[in-house]
């Protein structure tokens, strides 16, 4: 099982580490008198042999590895980088009352006559209420960005805290104001009310950081102030599910609880990460450490710090990832780019610019390999820029022109889209998000991740609720039948759904593997538009004449969620 992931604040506990006595130095010098001793011992045999003959075969030489003498000296010291930076890192003290659940243990039932009684009503019923809250206390990390006394450090050390106090390497103690925070990347701003001018840090640019980089954390582990470790990066672009927007730094910097919120310097002094999570199995550091990047943190820092909230880029698209088979079955070379499975109404490309069944494949000079690749890189874009989309549709790719929107103006379109009732609602994502994945906010609807067909309990939808038509034609596994009032109402289909309904799947047929049910509607075949079962079935023939391994289907499904499937030919 994998490591538990730990979100790295240090609450009411402290701890030290103790340290082990290496041993690779002795032994490493014992091995290296050894490898001497063999040399020597070889030379002085070879100067007492005798000459050898022509006959002879002289003894091989190995070959010699030029040594570089600075790689075991270690990393230059980073103690003059260090000294400069240390005053810019505070500690984050949070405070928080926690109401205490339940009233305890009721008071024991005694006979009326019992000496006891008065005693035990006194202790249960006459305590003091005071007890009932009880404050909890944690510490984390942070950085000033600004010498007016702007302050950075992560979400979840201040969440739900009811007061905030940051602690400065000589010892002084501000009160910190909350001015805005992101859940989403698990950013917070604070600021403090300094009498002087505050050392302050900037940030880098983390892109330029490469696999092998030096890097330097400074924090508060285990409410121990000012602590440096120093590492490598370790990997790039870490996805550990905590957020939407996931592109960690990995570092084996040692990390620990109390770290969260601390900066990660490059080696010029400058922020290129947030120090935010860990892997441990224990608590501790094993070497395997995340830190937000500055790419991503920056920008959301700099509007929080202006504005006390985001205002994220939003494309109005649901997406899904491009698999193997609908690269088949669409004709991409390969396995990239984001498909569009549906359109927002009211969101900025609902005037058609576009469409579902479209593959993204850049945005904005990006390179889109997968759904979070794009995921991210709109969210960082400024709202109402405009971009060059290149897309991928009837075959070739085209450049279009877009325009963002806000990403939090994207609930009230999704709202008003939904009271309409006249156009098809998006299914969930593979994160059960109902607004798509360029729309990822937590708790924005009431969908339970299940597809639209499944939700709400009515038995109109229900896979029994067969109907009584005549099918028209079988396919892959599939019987279907045009629509008609009567099987819209046997399978309870809305009137904004249209194609052709499916009334039966085979069972281990390659439609039923693809999880398709009876009361789906096949919209679309090969992005071409079907209203009868022979439309479905003619184009389904095309594509076996042209080789296509797959069919690319859109499918909505009865209370008109859609999305893109592609069914084996074979």
């Amino acid at each position: 099982m994998m490591a538990p992931i730990n979100r790295l604040p240090f609450s009411r506990s402290f701890a030290l580490l103790a340290s082990i006595a290496l041993i690779a130095g002795p032994v490493a010098g014992r091995a290296g008198q050894a490898f001497a001793q063999v040399q020597n011992s070889g030379a002085a045999a070879g100067a007492q042999a005798p000459a050898t003959t022509n006959d002879q075969t002289p003894p091989a030489i190995s070959p010699t590895v030029p040594m570089n003498p600075t790689l075991n000296a270690g990393p230059a010291s980073v103690a003059d980088l260090a000294s400069g930076l240390l005053d810019a890192v505070v500690n984050i003290s949070t405070s928080q009352k926690v109401k205490d659940e339940g009233n305890g243990p009721s008071t024991p039932k005694l006979p009326d006559n019992s000496p006891y009684r008065d005693y035990f009503k006194d202790f249960f019923n006459n305590r003091d209420d005071d007890n009932s809250n009880r404050k909890v206390s944690s510490l984390g990390s942070g950085f000033v960005i600004d010498p007016s006394g702007y302050i950075v450090t992560n979400n979840h050390v201040i969440e739900g805290a009811d007061d905030i106090e940051a602690i400065f390497p000589n010892g002084t103690k501000l009160k910190a104001k909350l001015i805005g925070t992101d859940t989403k990347t698990d950013l917070s701003v604070l600021k403090v009310e300094p009498k002087h001018p505050l050392t302050a840090v900037k940030f880098g640019d983390s892109s330029k950081m490469r696999i092998g980089d030096w890097v330097m954390a400074i924090g508060n582990p285990f409410g121990l102030g000012g602590s440096v470790t120093i590492g490598i990066v370790s990997a790039r672009g870490r996805n550990i599910n905590a957020g939407p927007y996931d592109n960690f730094i990995q570092t084996d910097a040692a990390i620990n609880k109390g770290n969260s919120g601390g900066p990660l310097f490059n080696m010029k002094g400058e922020v290129i990460g947030i120090n935010t999570a860990i892997i441990s199995p224990s608590g501790g550091s094993i070497g395997i450490g995340f830190a937000v990047p500055s790419e991503l943190a920056e920008g959301v820092v700099n509007q929080l710090k202006d504005f006390g909230e985001t205002r994220r880029g939003w494309l109005g698209v649901r997406i899904q990832p491009v698999t193997d088979d609908v690269a088949n079955s669409l004709g991409l070379g390969s396995a990239k780019g984001a498909l569009v499975a549906g359109v927002i109404k009211g969101g900025p490309v609902d005037n058609g610019t576009i469409k579902a069944g479209d593959v993204i494949l850049k945005f904005d000079g990006k390179e889109v390999d997968e759904t979070r690749d794009l995921l991210r890189i709109v969210a960082e874009s400024s709202v109402g820029k405009e971009v060059d989309v290149v897309i991928y549709r009837d075959g070739k790719e085209q450049t279009v022109k877009v325009t963002l929107g806000r990403l939090e103006d994207s609930n009230q379109a999704a709202a008003a889209s939904s009271d309409k009732g006249k156009q098809p609602q998006l299914a969930p994502d593979g994160n059960g998000k109902h607004d798509g994945v360029i729309n990822p906010d937590e708790g924005d609807d009431d969908n339970d991740g299940m597809d639209g067909q499944d939700r709400g309990g009515d038995p109109q939808q229900s896979p029994q609720a067969q109907p009584q038509t005549q099918a028209s034609s079988a396919l892959l596994g599939m019987k279907l039948a045009k629509l008609t009032a009567e099987n819209r109402k046997s399978f309870g289909i809305a009137d904004s759904v249209d194609g052709v309904v499916i009334t039966e799947v085979a069972p281990g047929s390659a439609a039923a593997e693809k999880g398709l049910k009876p009361g789906d509607v096949v919209v679309e075949v090969a992005q071409e538009f079907v209203q009868t079962p022979g439309a479905a079935s003619d184009k389904v023939s095309s594509l076996k004449r042209e080789g296509r391994r797959n069919a690319q289907m859109m499918i909505a499904s009865p209370n008109g969620d859609l999305r893109f499937i592609a069914v084996p030919l074979e």
